[in-house]
């Protein structure tokens, strides 16, 4: 099975509503990092490891400062492939890295995809690439069968979600609300709506994030998507000291 259907397919299968949760790598301590994946992987149905990068415009305070403190630790992408191929233990739930174009750039692409099939990889979800120059990257992907995760907001026309849609690999990331991660605890009143337009479109899972905070937010939002996305919320957990599984654990309804 291809590292994106093999995505697809953990997704499909979770208890509903599929659990994909997002940590920055490398916070908040380094050396702990694997401990952290391997607790996630408890839990979640699938990981997204956020790349650090100076400049994180999707994300808000929590994910900025996190990425900020990640990289005064000296992560980079080349760490977290370091760290993902030194693991001694099996993650069930297949890892995406959420990553700015730079690093992926600086990288370059036939090496990220040929480093991201060796270390266990199934894809990359890229907010500031926009779907008309993305096809250097997806075909440095495509023969290794990596994942290029397209994201949609409540403001993207008809027209361009269709488009975005057929071109998304594993699943589609909906974003919940315009604007930046974390944030309101309460969803937009219009979130059922457009997460059912975004279903129509798609015939991969629809997961849904951008400021997921508590069960009763996965609840509501798990009614109209496949799976729901945390990460501000889990960071801030964290830093509390709490352990991953646990709080994860908590979110389920």
């Amino acid at each position: 099975m291809l590292p994106r259907d093999r995505l697809s397919a953990a997704l499909r299968e979770a208890r509903h509503p599929a659990l994909v949760a997002f940590v920055t790598a490398g916070y908040p301590e380094p050396d702990g990092f694997l401990g952290t994946l391997a607790a996630m992987s408890e839990t979640a149905d699938a990981i997204e490891i956020g790349v650090p990068f100076t400049d994180p415009m999707a994300d808000g305070v929590t994910i900025q400062r996190s990425s900020h403190a990640a990289l005064a630790h000296g992560v980079s992408l080349k760490w977290i492939f370091a760290q993902l191929a030194r693991r001694d233990f099996g993650l069930r739930a297949p890892i995406l890295l959420m990553s700015y174009l730079n690093p992926l750039l600086a990288y370059g692409f036939d090496a990220l995809a040929a480093r991201a099939v060796e270390v266990g990889v199934s894809g990359f979800i890229v907010p500031d690439l926009p779907l008309e120059e993305s096809a250097p990257l997806r075909e440095a992907l495509e023969p290794g069968g990596l994942a290029l995760v397209q994201l949609v907001t409540p403001a993207t026309p008809a027209p361009r979600l269709a488009a975005l849609c057929g071109a998304s690999q594993g699943f589609v990331y909906a974003v919940t609300r315009t604007g930046i991660t974390g944030g309101a605890a309460a969803l937009p009143a219009a979130t059922a709506e457009y997460l059912a337009g975004v279903k129509a479109a798609s015939t991969l899972p629809v997961c849904a994030g951008f400021g997921v905070r508590d069960a009763q937010q996965v609840a509501a939002i798990g009614a109209h998507a496949d799976g729901v996305i945390v990460g501000s919320a889990l960071i801030e957990a964290l830093e509390r000291g709490q352990n991953a599984a646990d709080f994860l654990r908590g979110l389920r309804p």
